[in-house]
């Protein structure tokens, strides 16, 4: 449900952006932006895990032909992944994606020349570049280890092979943009991720039935205002 949802708002979003009559003067800026990821896998059945920390980083299109509305289109490298939790052992294991990412988001903003608001919403393609693992224990025989003997959870992921490289899903974001002068302006944006693919393999002989990646950017970005 979540996921058709997700699909059906930004459809009507971008078509209410599409078919808007135009009555402003339209801009066109670039920029960049940079900051912290947080992330995890949304396993099913479910696995002991925190958010695993990440950077982001990346650069931005933005188009406005409409007062209010708009479509920004993005080119990101971002960290995803997950950490797993261990009650009364100090063990640590943690796996972290590098995503290449495509966003292309219908930019809804409010207020003033000098001070705005600001909504984004849109479907966003990655495509996976490398991913890497820490751990303080051999992961790779996890099943030998007294701790996991005496604990019924899952190691399968530990050591799990990467089924889809290719990712999609929905991101949502809220911010305020600050106009410098007429040319620059900074963005501070909170954005939230929810994958639909899932990471591993998810046949009905498989583990895990589920596992879509879930994410909360921060970033502080700047827009350079070309027309």
């Amino acid at each position: 449900m979540m996921k058709r949802l997700a699909v059906i708002l930004t459809i009507a979003l971008l078509a209410i952006a599409a078919t808007a009559q135009t009555h402003y003067k339209g801009t066109i800026a670039v920029g960049g932006k940079a900051g912290a990821s947080f992330s995890k896998v949304n396993f099913n059945p479910s696995v002991q895990q925190t958010m695993e920390p990440g950077v982001t980083a990346g650069v931005a299109f933005r188009y406005i032909e409409e007062k209010n509305f708009g479509l920004i289109a993005e080119l990101n490298m971002t960290q995803r992944g997950w950490k797993e939790t261990y009650d009364d052992i100090d063990y640590k294991y943690s796996r972290k994606f590098t995503y290449l990412e495509l966003p292309i988001m219908t930019h809804i903003y409010f207020g003033n020349q000098r001070v705005k608001g600001f909504f984004n919403l849109g479907p966003e393609l990655n495509v996976m570049l490398g991913n890497s693992i820490k751990s303080n224990f051999a992961y790779q025989d996890a099943a030998s280890l007294d701790y996991f003997l005496e604990d019924s959870r899952h190691i399968e992921q530990l050591a799990m092979e990467i089924n889809n490289k290719l990712d999609y899903g929905i991101c949502v974001g809220a911010g305020m943009e600050v106009g410098l002068n007429a040319k620059h302006s900074l963005l501070l944006e909170g954005r939230f991720y929810y994958g639909l693919t899932d990471v591993f393999p998810n046949h009905k002989t498989d583990i895990f039935s589920g596992s879509n990646s879930m994410s909360v950017t921060v970033t502080l970005g700047y827009f350079y205002r070309l027309k």
